[in-house]
């Protein structure tokens, strides 16, 4: 039996594995009814205010003046280049081929913790990034033999890299800073730039305000970026950020598994062997090394 602790870090594993998953195809979506700047823009605001009005009783924490540099760099690396470089891409190449890019970064992530961080970095660790990296690569193989878009691969890449390094930022401030009212800050900054830039370069008057857009715009804003930002940064400063980030490997598979029923794209071969891999991975991050002297660069 679990205890309260593991629970409550299973719970919030869980959460954010299928509402992160259901975000791709749903933006995907999304995209037929809105630009993507303001897309971006606008959910990543609404998210942000829902989370200042939960946050305001323990306005103290708030800290502005002394952790400003802070805000404005987790909202630049976590908002701005990761939301607007993410949405831009969508319109790119397939939903479940980009989230699966994207996720490389619990691999750049696992060598940012044991350059920056100083977490262990034994032989079991290395071969499960490694293998996490091989299942990534094995779901996207069938969208790669076919013609795909360059820059959406790169906007894909893009993507990742930010969300490394916006999570080794987190990682590293982690302690100097409330958890709520940093996601709370970089969502509203980060998402008002968006919109502002989106205001400039797109047009308000292209967004459909039927009732489609607006359930997905709300799902996405409450649940996916306001709670799934809020558990994601609970869980990295919990846990070591390689392990955590390594179960991250299974949203690809929950993205591409909503992008069949909801797009209809095809689950192939490929994606049963990348389960396989990502499973794999995710045991060989969390053992535990049987001697010190595994470990690489102690």
């Amino acid at each position: 039996m679990l205890s309260p602790s593991r629970a409550r870090t299973a719970g919030m594993l869980t959460f954010l594995i299928i509402v992160w998953g259901f975000n791709w195809p749903l933006s995907k979506i999304a995209l037929n009814y809105a630009p993507p700047l303001l897309f971006a823009g606008i959910r990543t605001v609404i998210g942000g205010v829902l989370l200042i009005l939960i946050a305001l009783p323990r306005y103290k924490q708030l800290r502005f003046r002394q952790n400003w540099g802070v805000y404005l760099l987790s909202a630049l690396v976590n908002i701005v280049l990761f939301y607007g470089l993410q949405t831009v891409g969508l319109g790119y190449i397939p939903s479940g081929l980009f989230s699966s890019i994207v996720f490389l970064q619990p691999v750049l992530l696992g060598l940012i913790s044991w350059l920056w961080f100083g977490e262990a970095m034994y032989g079991l660790k290395v071969i499960g990034l490694i293998l996490g990296f091989i299942g990534v690569a094995a779901i996207s193989a069938g969208a790669l033999s076919a013609h795909v878009s360059t820059i959406g691969i790169l906007l894909a890449l893009g993507t990742s890299v930010s969300w490394a390094l916006g999570t080794a930022l987190i990682k590293k401030v982690g302690p100097r800073v409330d958890a709520v009212w940093l996601v709370a800050v970089q969502l509203t900054l980060g998402g008002l730039f968006l919109t502002g830039t989106g205001s400039v370069t797109e047009s308000w008057g292209s967004i459909h305000w039927n009732g489609a857009f607006l359930v997905n715009l709300l799902f996405i804003s409450i649940f996916v970026i306001a709670f799934g930002w809020l558990a994601y940064f609970t869980l990295m400063g919990e846990g070591e950020a390689s392990k955590v980030a390594s179960f991250t490997f299974l949203i690809p598979v929950v993205s591409i598994s909503a992008s069949a029923v909801l797009m209809g794209e095809h689950i192939t071969v490929n994606l049963i062997i990348g389960l396989l891999m990502i499973l794999l991975s995710i045991v060989f991050v969390n053992m535990k090394p049987r001697a010190a002297a595994s470990r690489i660069g102690s």
